[in-house]
């Protein structure tokens, strides 16, 4: 039987590059995260996700690879990863990478070989037309920056194809030695320690285009996928980016044979519309909508990553209610469909009331911890790290972790000008004021609230391996659910409005529940006693005791 250990992970993403430079050299790396394991085991991190680490000319921050058996020299070398690979072993925190082969970087040197020579092996490691379609805009990932998902090589005397960057060649899934090229960069990796993979742009996977004579099935690629990972290594796991609709995902997870994980893109955009609207029926329509899932099964759920907060499975007119609460300037969005903030500026309001924006960011970080399946911190997420929307695309969030109240924000000893991207240095959110060390120190900051809500979370396993289910209250702000696991039970209650509240369940079921955490001190809940909310109130329970 499969380990299940992914059930219940505390699951925390970073950049190398960008979250502790150990040389001086301006540019984070893996003797500096090494020496940060300390702080991640203390948070009570279980599992961290790296983004690309690989040689990369970075045209697409790292998902644009040039080698898939290395570790950019930037960033440190393969002996410094088996290294952290050791250390994060003893803290007993697992690793996963991501696996990027949907496409390579241009530079990559089977691109360079396929470009070269129409006979070259490599030729068909890519997909290729004399003649290519009129691209549809729909297929633009990136349609503020690219129109066409066809690039003429002039070398080649033809046109690749490319669903990202004209710098990202797709690669062709449908040749049998490109799948077996991915065999052999999973074993790899999986013979130094990881855990598994994070999969990138699975959705375009599979290439529907004319000029391919051949077309591979996408649950098979999956299914292949999934056998040889389990095959290398029984506990290893398969993360899907997959932000498709809600049809879609059984294409994903199979019968428990497919991935073992999904990101929640569908109900994290429902819920920003309920937090936009102050009003929980979004993210109760959402959550209906997911369709069971496999025992081996597991939901990831985030607030923000590293990419925009998307919002394209929303209609027109819901998107535009998003925008106009939470990125209201057009520099505030991208690629008309999505938000490149972070989640406390996106919070701050014309009041300039901190209190009121502290308890919604608290709000919204429980209901991360309690909606069902496992939570994502992105890095600098654990004290309201803010953005730079001075810098371009999706960067304006990828601004290296604020440690102290230092030069660089005690990211590193290079003059400034010599970082890889600007710290944050200005402002509400510059690191004088925000940073990890300061925050260590004060009993009440939002990393030692961090601190709780993740032991709590661990106390209550229920939330990420129980059947959940959604509780009719009388009030609509209010999102109530229980997650039931091994004959236990716990509920959390979550008051999306700026308004006190009172909400009692349509039918009760529950003699008496206990407190285990909350956004303040309540009085003792008694017998078919209503729940009391502060605005943007929240209660974890545990049932004690059923009629």
């Amino acid at each position: 039987m499969q380990n299940l250990w992914y059930k219940n992970a505390i699951v925390y993403s970073l950049d190398v590059e960008t979250f502790m430079d150990a040389n001086g050299d301006g540019i984070g790396d893996f003797p500096g995260l090494t020496h940060r394991l300390d702080y991640l085991s203390g948070l009570g991190v279980t599992c961290l996700w790296l983004h690309p680490f690989y040689p990369s000319p970075n045209r697409d921050d790292g998902y644009d690879v040039m080698d898939y058996y290395n570790v950019d020299p930037r960033l440190g070398s393969l002996g410094d990863f088996v290294d952290f690979m050791h250390e994060a072993r003893e803290r007993g925190i697992r690793v996963l990478i991501d696996l990027v082969v949907n496409h390579t970087s241009i530079q990559h040197p089977w691109f360079q070989a396929a470009r070269a020579d129409e006979n070259s092996p490599y030729r068909d490691y890519y997909i290729w037309s004399t003649d290519p379609p009129p691209t549809d805009p729909a297929e633009l990932v990136f349609p503020d920056v690219e129109d066409s998902i066809w690039e003429y090589d002039e070398k080649a005397g033809m046109y690749y194809l490319h669903h990202f960057y004209k710098e990202q060649p797709d690669l062709n899934l449908s040749n049998p030695v490109v799948r077996d090229e991915i065999r052999k960069i999973i074993q790899f990796w999986l013979e130094l320690g990881v855990s598994g993979f994070r999969v990138d742009a699975v959705p375009y996977f599979i290439k529907n285009v004319e000029v391919l004579t051949e077309q591979y099935d996408l649950e098979n690629f999956i299914e292949d996928l999934r056998h040889y990972v389990t095959s290398c290594n029984t506990e290893a796991v398969l993360l899907a980016e997959a932000n498709v609709d809600s049809q879609s995902f059984p294409i994903y997870f199979g019968d428990g044979n497919r991935m073992h994980m999904l990101f929640s893109f569908f109900v994290n955009q429902k819920k920003f519309l309920a937090l936009a609207r102050q009003d929980a029926t979004p993210l109760i329509e959402g959550l209906k909508q997911l369709p069971g899932i496999p025992r081996a099964g597991q939901w990831l759920n985030f607030v923000r990553h590293h990419d925009e907060l998307t919002l394209d499975q929303l209609s027109d007119a819901e998107r535009n209610e998003v925008f106009q609460a939470f990125a209201p300037e057009k520099h505030m969005q991208i690629y008309g469909r999505g938000i490149r903030r972070r989640l406390p500026p996106m919070m701050d309001g014309e009041s300039g009331d901190e209190q009121r924006e502290r308890r919604r960011i608290e709000l919204i970080y429980s209901l991360l911890f309690t909606l069902p399946g496992i939570p994502l911190i992105r890095y600098g997420e654990e004290i309201g790290m803010g953005d730079d929307l001075s810098l371009p695309d999706r960067n304006s969030v990828r601004t290296p972790m604020q440690w102290a109240d230092e030069p660089n924000g005690g990211f590193s000893t290079a003059s400034p000008e010599r970082l890889s991207k600007p710290v944050i240095s200005e402002g509400k959110y510059g690191y004088q004021q925000v940073n990890v060390a300061a925050q260590q120190r004060d009993p009440d900051s939002l990393l030692n609230w961090f601190d709780r809500v993740i032991r709590m979370r661990k106390q209550c396993p229920e939330f990420g391996r129980g059947e959940w289910k959604i509780l009719d209250t009388d009030q609509s702000s209010v999102f109530a659910h229980c997650c039931e696991w091994q004959g236990k039970t716990v509920v959390a209650v979550h008051n999306l409005a700026d308004q006190d509240c009172t909400v009692t369940f349509r039918s009760n079921p529950y003699r008496r529940l206990t407190d285990l955490f909350g956004n303040r001190q309540y009085e003792s809940l008694q017998t078919s006693q209503s729940i009391a909310l502060e605005p943007y109130g929240y209660r974890w329970f545990r049932v004690e005791e059923k009629d």
